[in-house]
């Protein structure tokens, strides 16, 4: 059940359902574990009983530290990984009109990503031409970038 939901976790990005992943492994562990213990205590090795409970004590602590380290990012709108981060300026940088990108900022909100750029353009193009210029780096963003929700693009006139 672990890989299983592991695997789920991963495909839609949700930390919840890898919560859920890390439980049935320490289920499990804690399984394997007691029988260990038993079977031990049976054959007339009693401290292993103790041993393994520990063992176990000590997965269930770091699995449940790391869920709540998880979650904390989550809840304090962690930036995205640089490879995420890169594929974002590649697709602005495909835009034709784009003379420079002045910032890129991302956000982290669940399962979703919030992105918000600044560009410089032309400052001699008409305000239609820089407009449909974001709005093509908005549409791209969109729609290469995986859980991408949002992407809020913001034109400066390029200053030499």
């Amino acid at each position: 059940m672990y890989w299983y939901t592991r695997k789920v976790a991963k495909k839609i990005n949700s930390s919840a359902v890898m919560a859920d992943a890390w439980h049935h492994r320490s289920d499990a562990l804690s399984s394997v574990g007691s029988f260990a213990g038993i079977l031990g205590a049976r054959l007339g090795f009693l401290v292993l009983d103790s041993a393994t409970s520990v063992a176990i004590s000590i997965f269930i602590v770091k699995a449940g530290i790391d869920i709540f380290l998880e979650t904390v990012r989550q809840l304090t709108d962690e930036a995205c990984d640089d490879e995420t981060v890169n594929k974002i300026y590649n697709a602005i940088n495909k835009q034709q009109g784009v003379i420079k990108i002045d910032e890129v900022k991302t956000r982290k909100f669940g399962n979703k990503i919030y992105v918000d750029v600044e560009i410089s353009a032309d400052g001699e193009k008409t305000l239609k031409e820089t407009h449909q210029i974001a709005e093509n780096i908005h549409d791209t963003i969109e729609k290469e970038i995986a859980f991408v929700k949002h992407c809020m693009v913001h034109v400066n006139p390029y200053e030499e």
